[in-house]
């Protein structure tokens, strides 16, 4: 539901985990069920580079969260009242009509590997993988939507899209939020809005997020003064997995941080508006690198490639770093013979669960590095191929 006004007291109101569309769909996808391993060999829509700004945009997100009236929220709620929440939105979520066909995972009985894989996926939260108790996620098959059930919240909405596309995410979100507020009856307060387990999201309970490639700024030391500018008008700055994570491979999410007093679209109009901006003084920077320091950039950025291409041992943290340097290079045109969607699949098929599961075994820290190293020559001797 829109939250239309911006004054408080006036508003209106361990085994492979199974993929499973059959029920709700029908033909053609009345006999499909895919296994969760087969997602290592995919990637998400919203990974593939195809949206607006995707030089620098990877990715745009909104996600709502709410809370059914008629049950306590998640922190005073016992095993028994938690199972009685996840059974009836297990059913709501479920039923839901997508343009895309949704499925719903049972995440409390799932492997932490899997967990941390649709952590790495960015479709479910740090939070749902390492709560307990009855608890999933719905999830859309272009990996476009998730639904979090039991996360800290009763309900967790979130869409995402490639680029810049804020207003699209919108659009998919409000649809599925009324579609929901029509079965069941979200916790809402006439002076305060859309009641929420923590204060922040009190009031629309949205946040609106946009992830930033930016190697120049970090690279020129200019990120620290867009940094300060965003904590002036009250935005965010996080990492790659969102809430204290780190800001790994110069990715960066910014995103709004008070929900109260104002609504949804005048939320997503502030992150939209500053979002040109930091564009614009990426694409700067990067000019400025090329005319100033081209060879040292081209010599960073083929020491990058020659590095994921022949290395017998990597780290994560320095996979995201040298991938970094290839992206930017391929936008630049200094790579021209690797795309866009290849390198965004690599930042999150190297990580620790998806390599895992590419391999079929628990591996430590010392084998990843090495399954790492080995992934990323099979895949960059192939060069475009996108599975």
């Amino acid at each position: 539901m829109l939250i239309t006004r911006i004054v408080v007291g006036s508003w209106p109101r361990a085994e492979r985990s199974r993929w499973n569309w059959s029920r709700l769909f029908g033909p053609p996808w009345e006999n499909l069920i895919v296994e969760l391993d087969d997602l290592t060999h995919t990637s998400g829509e919203w990974l593939r580079g195809t949206g607006p700004e995707a030089d620098i945009v990877i990715s745009s997100r909104i996600r709502l969260a709410r809370n059914l009236a008629q049950f306590p929220f998640l922190s005073r709620s016992d095993e028994s009242t938690r199972a009685e929440i996840e059974g009836l939105l297990h059913q709501h979520v479920s039923d839901l009509r997508l343009p895309q066909p949704l499925t719903y995972l049972d995440v409390q009985n799932m492997s932490e590997l899997d967990r941390r894989f649709l952590v790495e996926r960015q479709l479910i939260s740090r939070e749902l993988c390492e709560s307990s108790g009855a608890r999933g996620v719905g999830i859309s098959s272009g990996e476009n939507v998730s639904l979090m059930v039991n996360e800290e919240d009763h309900l967790r909405i979130q869409v995402l899209r490639s680029g810049l596309a804020l207003e699209d995410c919108w659009e998919e979100i409000d649809r599925i939020d009324d579609s929901l507020e029509e079965k069941v009856t979200y916790a809402f307060s006439e002076q305060l809005g859309y009641l929420t387990a923590c204060p922040t999201n009190v009031g629309t309970g949205i946040r609106v997020s946009v992830m930033l490639h930016l190697p120049a700024l970090v690279m020129t030391k200019e990120i620290q003064k867009v940094y300060q500018a965003l904590q002036k008008i009250h935005l965010a700055v996080r990492g790659l997995y969102g809430e204290g994570s780190q800001a790994m491979g110069d990715f960066y999410q910014i995103s709004n941080q008070v929900t109260l007093g104002k609504s949804e679209l005048d939320i997503i109009s502030e992150v939209k508006d500053v979002i040109p901006q930091i564009i614009g003084y990426e694409r700067k920077y990067r000019e400025a690198l090329v005319k100033e320091k081209r060879r040292d950039l081209h010599d960073q950025v083929s020491r990058a490639y020659g590095i994921l291409r022949t290395a017998q041992t990597i780290s994560s943290e320095e996979t995201m770093h040298l991938l970094s340097s290839v992206r930017m290079g391929i936008n630049l045109g200094l790579i021209d013979d690797l795309e866009i969607p290849t390198v965004n699949e690599l930042f999150i098929h190297t990580q620790p669960a998806h390599l895992q599961k590419l391999r079929n075994s628990a591996l430590e820290s010392g084998e990843r590095n090495v399954a790492r190293a080995c992934y990323l020559r099979e895949r960059l001797a192939s060069n475009n191929d996108v599975p």
